[in-house]
Parts: structure tokens; sequence; C-alpha cells
């Protein structure tokens, strides 16, 4: 009996992960004007860094001091060949927010994946072997909660210095600062499917823990990390661009949106374009994100529905 009820409840689980890939499709996309909205801005995003040598009109880092801080080419005194101007040392902004595209990019999907493997990784062994792994790992993010993110990341890239501060080490301290939503969510809903029957029913045939963790748990919390990664892109990108704001994030030559926002603020009360595109730019991609991962939800969590 406990057998058939096991074999029962593991369909059941089957079935409704089943039921969310079907919903998860082109189709339920196209009936959602936000996450189709969502979805083009990110896919746009994603190809404009990949093939930005193609499409920057001008060399990113090829200076032109004589026509320095020219305005928009559609502006009187704007010039054809930079479309959206100069920056103070005569570099296509367009070029220079193409090729910023890259950074912002790899940053924001980079500090997802550690961070997801951090956080799932311990919220897995937290909500499923309990006892003193999961007060040891609950006080933990207990201490990281304490502190706030943007200003725990600000500390460690101020610590490390300029010089180390490259786009892998970017990647990896908000990572590191960033999985805590991970982990508390993951062992809140193992916790839950642990005292499932099909998860017994694996523990009674002398299934191992890693497998179960693995094989069980791991896919059925895959929604909730799929929803929380795509949202959490959006603050990646973000808290990057605040960093590089600040000039504690990747440092020049290296284009990022939000240097280019730090550059430009001097004179944006004269030349509006320098700071005004960057933060189009920072914007618009946040948006896309986040429209896509409010549509993510809406099909992955199906308690929505109820």
């Amino acid at each position: 009996m406990a057998n058939n009820a096991g074999g029962a409840s593991a369909r059941e689980a089957q079935s409704d992960a089943i039921s969310a890939r079907s919903r998860f499709n082109l189709k339920n996309l196209r009936r959602s004007p936000v996450g189709l909205i969502g979805a083009t801005i990110v896919v746009l995003v994603v190809l404009t860094a990949i093939f930005a040598p193609l499409l920057a009109p001008n060399n990113p880092y090829r200076h032109d001091l004589p026509n320095r801080i020219s305005p928009p080419a559609w502006a009187e005194d704007g010039i054809s060949q930079y479309p959206l101007g100069t920056d103070t040392m005569g570099r296509c902004l367009l070029s220079r927010i193409i090729y910023g595209s890259r950074v912002s990019a790899a940053v924001g999907v980079s500090a997802i994946m550690v961070a997801g493997l951090i956080g799932v990784s311990m919220g897995l062994v937290a909500g499923y072997l309990e006892g003193y792994y999961d007060v040891f790992i609950s006080r933990f993010i207990d201490a990281f909660m304490a502190i706030p993110g943007l200003l725990l990341t600000m500390t460690l890239m101020a610590a490390i210095g300029h010089q180390h501060a490259g786009v892998f080490t970017l990647i990896l301290v908000l990572g590191f600062t960033q999985w805590v939503g991970y982990a508390r969510i993951v062992r809140g809903e193992v916790f839950a499917l642990k005292r499932q029957e099909f998860i017994l029913s694996a523990r009674a045939i002398g299934q191992n823990n890693f497998w179960i963790l693995i094989r069980h748990l791991l896919p059925n919390v895959m929604a909730s990390v799929i929803v929380i990664g795509t949202l959490g892109v959006a603050q990646t990108i973000l808290s990057e661009s605040a960093l590089s704001f600040l000039g504690l994030g990747v440092q020049p030559p290296t284009i990022t949106w939000g240097l280019m926002l730090s550059d430009g603020r001097t004179y944006i009360m004269t030349s509006w374009w320098l700071a005004t595109f960057p933060g189009v730019a920072i914007s618009t991609t946040v948006l896309g994100v986040i429209f896509l991962g409010d549509w993510l939800r809406d099909v992955l969590d199906p308690r929505l529905k109820q």
C-alpha cells in the first residue's frame, strides 16, 4: 500500500511538472503582452552583446577629440557618423552602449549562476538534513540578511581594491552576496517536499541522500529557482551599474553602462545625452528582465492560479 501511494504521489508530482512545462511555451508567451515585451527586450540585449562587433558603427575605444561632446545626429550640431553623439573623449556613444551590454549580460547571468549554485546547495542541505546543518546554515543566512546586500558588495569591492576589480571578481562578489534568497526559498520548499510520499518511498527503497536531493528534490524546486534567478538578473545589473557608477566596479578601459553614466553626470546640464542614453539602456534592460520574470512566475507557479 505504501509503495502504491508513493507511486501515485510520484506520478502526481511528475504530472505537475509536465503541466508546468506545457504552460511554458511560446503560445502562452504571445498571450501575455508583458511577458512578450520582456522576452523581446532580453533577446535583443543578448543578441546585441553577442554581435556587438557587427552592430557597433564605430570603434568604441577610438578617440576623436575634435568632435568631443558632439550631440546626437538629429540635433543641430550633430554628426551623422555618431548617431547618439560622442563622449568627453570623442568616442562614439552608441558603440560604447552596444559594447557595454556585454558586461551587463555577462555579469548579470554569471553572478546569478554563482548565487544560485551556492544558495540552492545550502537550501537543499538545510531543508533535507535539518538538525545541526539547518541550524548552522539558518544562522549563516540570518547573519547575511543583517547586512544590506549592496553595502556588503561595496565593502568587499573596496577591500579588494581597484587593481583586482575585474569582471570575474565582480561576478564572484555579486554571486557571494546574493545567494541568501535562493537558500531561504529552497529550504522552505524542501521542508514541505521531504514529507511527501514519493520522497518517503525513495528513502524506503534505500536511495541515498545525495540521489534524493539531486533526482527528486532539485527538479521540484527548479521552478522557484528560475523565477528568483530571472528577477535576480535585474538586481545584479543594477548593482553592477551602481558599483561602476561609484568607481568600485569594473575599471576602465572596460566599457560598462555604469561607468558611462558616471562619466556623464558632470555634464548632465549641458550635454544631457552623455548620461541619458546609458541610463535608458540600464532602465530598459532591467524593466525587460522584470517583465520576463513576472511572466515566468505566473507560468511556473501554479499556486498563483488558485
